[in-house]
């Protein structure tokens, strides 16, 4: 095991390279934009199709009106995800062009929508009461045209890094005003593209007789439907396990590929359902945000608890118990690095198989006992027995699947939870034995001090006795008219008083100023994955501010979605399940002269917990 670990270590920086590529990036971070699309719309259909449960049905008219919410949002979710794509591909090939000559984004997304609608949808017409209506078929502008959205996404991009690098663009006079100037720029690249797609869906139309959306999902039909097998759940969500146990942040390597399907098989297991039908994809987002990665990834909902409440090292104890609450919603970072289970041989096994345990586990309630797959989509920070209870519509079903999981990932984690849990104890009992033979030196070196003090106390009686009989001495010869050394006499006295100034000068302390007082006015911008884990620093860093009464201004974020408010900042920091991003961030904040850093995992955990620690590294990052 150990050997798999190193191996997979030296590979590291190849996976790291995988996730900063900018065509995976683009699709992560358009995914994650739509993402208030999916859950919002889920709402309506909750509302329309969880009653059908327990029998009551909607009258036509009200559910018309709740399915019509859901339709004009999830129905056109292959659009906005054209749009959202084009614009984070678009950013990415900004960073290798000057500052002078950037690719104007929001050409690009409407460029990106246009290409899309073009490969997707069918011109329609029919005559209504003698009216002549025409308009466009939606059937692929929805969650099945993803893929085509991906596609539109990253030709535009291209075709506009060609034109905007050449300069092969309309110039316009220094007089004319720059958005002006900026509209004719964009002309060449944008018809461009208008004529690309135009030509190229009318000549697949005239090879295929149909559209290329539909094409494409019928090349990577098989792909889905593979991927939603035992094997192809158990390699999918294994090597997502894998990847971040040795520190690489899994699903921004693995969710790219697999990121359409997530989505169209949502909207496909509601259509089998609202058909009367057998609703058995298995592969969906709410699948993966509480099944898979219940209490985040690893399965690591049970194993904090399991540290919290039933450890009996004090350490276990403590992190468990400090993790507890960010693990219910989904953020387990703080208990990765902190109990650790990055690079913690001992948990190896379970992090990898509990994760895929329970979506065989989820998959035998959908094939054998017929339970309908994962239909609505919540935030994924929801606690994982309400999201899967709600994503599940309330099934009776989903109340016997919540209790199987956590049982198995119970039985999974327990017996390398005790291994771990005695090799703690016994570090912590040796600790104690060091620290009461510490003590014991301690107490031992005090009584030392102290009869050295007696033989000090004494001396020093010894010496006042002496200069008390030298003092009656001088006064028998000034009584006699004798001359007397009156500096000697009196060299005892006045070294005691200048001792006594010293050591008063000494224990002055200069207690004017705040130590932090230079980072008032001063912002902050964590950034992390997808948002959870970079805001436990920023809350951290605002509360030690305000301790302090500075005016720091915190926020978090999502990489991905920090550029637009990135120059806004005078520091960003990177939390570590996103380091393999560290070399792009560094090239923005020197682009729009922010200050930049990266941490490590223990460091951001400790950060987190330690206020006045993450006030000291801003400052020192800030150079003050």
């Amino acid at each position: 095991m150990e050997k798999l670990i190193a191996l997979i270590e030296k590979g590291k920086p190849f996976f790291n390279a995988i996730a900063r590529n900018k065509y995976l990036k683009a699709i992560r971070d358009g995914f994650i934009s739509v993402m208030p699309i999916i859950i919002v719309s889920s709402i309506f259909l909750l509302v329309s199709a969880v009653p059908n449960v327990w029998g009551f049905y909607w009258p036509t008219e009200i559910n018309d009106v709740l399915m019509k919410a859901y339709n004009y949002s999830m129905g056109i979710v292959g659009i906005c995800a054209a749009a959202t794509t084009a614009k984070h591909f678009c950013d990415a090939q900004n960073r290798d062009l000057p500052k002078n000559n950037q690719i104007n984004f929001i050409s690009v997304m409407i460029a990106s929508l246009i290409g899309f609608l073009l490969l997707s949808s069918d011109a329609i017409s029919f005559t209504d009461n003698g009216v002549s209506i025409s308009g466009l078929a939606n059937g692929y502008m929805g969650s099945k045209g993803l893929l085509t959205a991906f596609i539109c996404a990253f030709a535009t991009g291209i075709i506009y890094k060609f034109f905007i690098k050449r300069n092969i663009t309309i110039k316009m006079p220094e007089q004319v005003p720059p958005n002006i100037s900026q509209t004719f720029k964009d002309i060449i690249p944008f018809g461009v593209c208008l004529v690309f797609f135009w030509g190229f869906d009318f000549a697949f139309r005239n090879v295929f007789g149909f559209c290329f959306a539909q094409g494409v999902i019928q090349v990577f039909q098989p792909l889905f439907s593979a991927a939603d097998g035992y094997v192809g759940l158990a390699i999918i969500y294994g090597a997502m396990s894998l990847f971040w146990f040795v520190g690489v942040h899994g699903p921004s390597i693995v969710e790219p590929a697999i990121s359409a399907a997530l989505i169209s098989n949502l909207e496909l297991n509601m259509a089998m359902y609202q058909a009367g039908e057998h609703a058995t994809a298995v592969l969906t987002k709410p699948l993966q945000d509480f099944v898979v990665a219940m209490g985040g990834t690893g399965a690591t909902l049970v194993i904090c608890f399991m540290f919290a409440f039933l450890a009996k090292s004090k350490e276990m104890r403590a992190v468990g118990r400090a993790s507890a609450v960010p693990v219910c919603f989904g953020v387990n970072e703080p208990f990765l690095f902190g109990a650790p289970m990055v690079l913690n041989p001992i948990f190896f096994i379970p992090f990898i198989f509990a994760p895929i345990a329970n979506i065989w586990i989820t998959k035998f309630f959908i094939d054998v006992l017929g339970m309908n797959g994962f239909m609505f989509s919540l935030p994924w920070t929801t606690p994982a027995p309400v999201g899967i209870a709600m994503g599940l519509g309330l099934q009776p079903l989903a109340f016997l699947l919540i209790p199987a999981l956590l049982i198995v990932d119970f039985l999974i984690y327990f017996p390398f939870f005790k291994v771990y849990d005695r090799e703690k104890c016994a570090e912590e009992a040796e600790a104690d034995q060091a620290e009461v033979a510490q003590r014991a030196a301690q107490k031992q070196a005090a009584m030392n001090a102290a009869f050295q003090g007696k033989a000090d106390t004494a001396s020093v009686a010894t010496g006042a006795v002496a200069q008390a009989a030298a003092s009656m001495a001088a006064e028998k010869k000034r009584a006699a008219g004798q001359s007397v050394d009156e500096e000697s006499a009196g060299n005892a006295t006045s070294a005691g008083s200048d001792d006594a100034a010293a050591s008063a000068s000494s224990n002055t302390t200069d207690v004017a100023g705040n130590p932090y007082a230079a980072l008032n006015g001063r912002r902050v911008l964590v950034l992390c994955q997808g948002g959870g884990t970079s805001g436990l620093l920023a809350n951290a860093l605002a509360k030690a501010a305000r301790e302090h009464g500075i005016d720091l201004e915190t926020a978090a974020d999502a990489y991905g979605s920090h550029l637009d408010i990135m120059p806004d900042f005078d520091l960003v920091i990177l939390a570590p399940q996103a380091a393999s991003y560290f070399d792009d961030l560094k090239a923005d904040g020197e682009r729009m002269g922010v200050a930049c850093c990266v941490t490590r995992g223990k460091q951001y955990i400790d950060l987190t917990r330690d206020g006045e620690a993450s006030l000291a590294f801003v400052a020192e990052q800030l150079g003050i």
